[in-house]
């Protein structure tokens, strides 16, 4: 291939990795273990400090009971740094923010956190996923008892967003299937 060609091959592929980032958030805040686990390499590994560090495939599997004290997740990708290590290897530094919602007794509580995912992409069979993904946080902000009102006038009418399924995501975007994409 000339510069020209590898320039756009690239380009091709950092693409395919923010579509990679971007859909962990989806899969993580509407608790689609499916789609998942096609995120991830069979042998990659994941780690989220205290709650898990192994690998990708047995965090997943531990899914359901993490979030099931989740009201509200919400991860949003900002700044995303990708390095090209060769062509079926990248390395990546994903800035997040996002927020938790806990469902607690006596009340729930709201976490917004901002971290990092520092990432390691791998292409194989022409396909970009996580061989590797670890977590950081920057900083933390929490709200006992939860501020969140979705019962506010401002909001009335409006479509709320779910975990799993239900979500208004798969009834408006019929491109949207739900632990397939």
């Amino acid at each position: 291939m000339n510069d020209k060609d590898n320039k756009i091959q690239e380009l091709i592929d950092k693409e395919s990795i923010r579509e990679l980032v971007n859909l962990y958030c989806r899969a993580a805040d509407r608790h689609d273990h499916v789609l998942m686990r096609s995120l991830y390499h069979e042998d990659a590994t994941d780690d989220h400090g205290s709650f898990f560090k192994g690998k990708a495939m047995d965090f997943i599997d531990m899914l359901p009971d993490i979030q099931k004290n989740m009201g509200i997740l919400h991860h949003n990708v900002t700044t995303h740094n990708i390095k090209m290590v060769d062509e079926n290897n990248a390395d990546g530094e994903t800035y997040i923010i996002a927020f938790h919602q806990v469902v607690s007794e006596p009340e729930n509580f709201d976490v917004l956190i901002g971290g990092r995912y520092f990432d390691q992409y791998q292409k194989r069979d022409g396909i970009w996923k996580f061989s590797s993904r670890a977590v950081d946080a920057d900083w933390v902000y929490v709200s006992d008892p939860s501020k969140v009102n979705l019962d506010h006038p401002m909001i009335k009418g409006a479509h709320i967003g779910v975990p799993g399924n239900k979500d208004p995501l798969f009834k408006i975007l019929k491109s949207a299937v739900w632990g397939q994409d």
